[in-house]
């Protein structure tokens, strides 16, 4: 059953990742829906180690990319002020050999990206990831390079009070299908995780390869399948447009943010064990899928308008008594 192989992956990761598995299931919704995430938070979070637990539980079922430590292809890029495009994208070299230039592929070509403190480096460089993110491919010259289907990036960023940080571009944010922060964990987590680093640690040279390459393919496609109800569709129109004539909102959520909400929606179904969307999913995924794609007019306002077009538009949802399942 998909939803076993799915519960077995989220366990799989939270024995390294302790007390976060609401997080551990927006990472994997995300992945599921065929988005990438954006992470924002202090350093030693632990978010480079889920990105890694995440590759290493998948085994590897292609031949373009090959990982060192098992699992499907990993890499990780620290952005820094320094970095070039080309750092990412890769560059034509000259082969003696074959007297001709020759490309010579960069990290994008990969699996699980991790893309580590993107806020560090300039926009030139950020806007490299725009077309791999939005189209899966890469141009490079004359060019342009198909990339897996399975091209998953996890973003970092630290929080843009910090020194040595630029804001991402509207664009660049808009395509992360979701934000979130991940947050310190609980003083029992936290206690736990002190008395049992050295196993953490060795656990995360050994962490066991639970689903294959072709069982995310599988699941990515099953996703698209969940059932979401007509009435819901609806609500999540309003909600947009809601958002859009908000006084507290400068700048509302667009058409593509709204179809990102619905495939994310469809994805959290799916890794909660059920193939139908419910009235929950809109409130529990709205701050993570929306948020981030507007312009508040104050610090006030980021805090509280959302939630409260999300919850009028819930409220009236559940009080219509909507069978979720078809």
């Amino acid at each position: 059953m998909s939803t076993e192989k799915l519960k077995t992956l989220t366990d799989n990761i939270e024995t390294i990742i302790r007390g976060k598995p609401q997080e551990v299931k927006y990472v994997v919704a995300a992945l599921l829906a065929r988005g990438h995430i954006l992470l924002e938070d202090n350093p030693g979070a632990g978010k480079t180690v889920l990105a890694k637990t995440l590759a290493q539980s998948i085994s590897e079922g292609t031949i373009d990319f090959h990982s060192a430590n098992g699992g499907v292809a990993f890499k990780r890029i620290q952005f820094t002020p320094d970095l070039l495009p080309m750092d990412l994208i890769g560059t034509h070299i000259y082969d003696e050999a074959k007297k001709d230039f020759v490309f010579k592929k960069g990290p994008l070509f990969t699996h699980v990206l991790l893309a580590d403190e993107i806020n560090r480096a300039s926009p030139k460089v950020q806007s490299a990831l725009l077309e791999c993110m939005a189209e899966n491919q890469i141009s490079a010259g004359d060019t342009t390079f198909q990339l897996d289907p399975f091209f998953f990036t996890i973003a970092t960023q630290n929080p843009i009070e910090m020194e040595g940080t630029y804001p991402l571009p509207a664009a660049q944010l808009d395509r992360f299908f979701m934000k979130i922060s991940f947050g310190y964990v609980s003083e029992e987590v936290e206690t736990d995780i002190y008395n049992n680093y050295l196993s953490i640690n060795n656990g995360k040279n050994t962490v066991k390869q639970v689903l294959s390459y072709r069982d995310i393919i599988h699941l990515q496609q099953e996703a698209e399948k969940v059932y979401i109800h007509p009435e819901l569709i609806k609500g999540i129109v309003h909600i947009v447009q809601g958002t859009r004539k908000h006084q507290e909102i400068a700048l509302g959520c667009s058409t593509r943010g709204g179809i990102t909400f619905i495939k994310c929606l469809k994805a959290w179904a799916l890794v909660n064990q059920r193939d139908y969307v419910i009235e929950d999913d809109v409130r529990t995924l709205a701050h993570p899928v929306l948020h981030h794609r507007m312009i508040f007019r104050n610090r006030e306002a980021s805090r509280t308008a959302l939630m409260q077009i999300v919850d009028q538009e819930v409220n009236k949802l559940a009080k219509m008594g909507i069978q979720a399942k078809k």
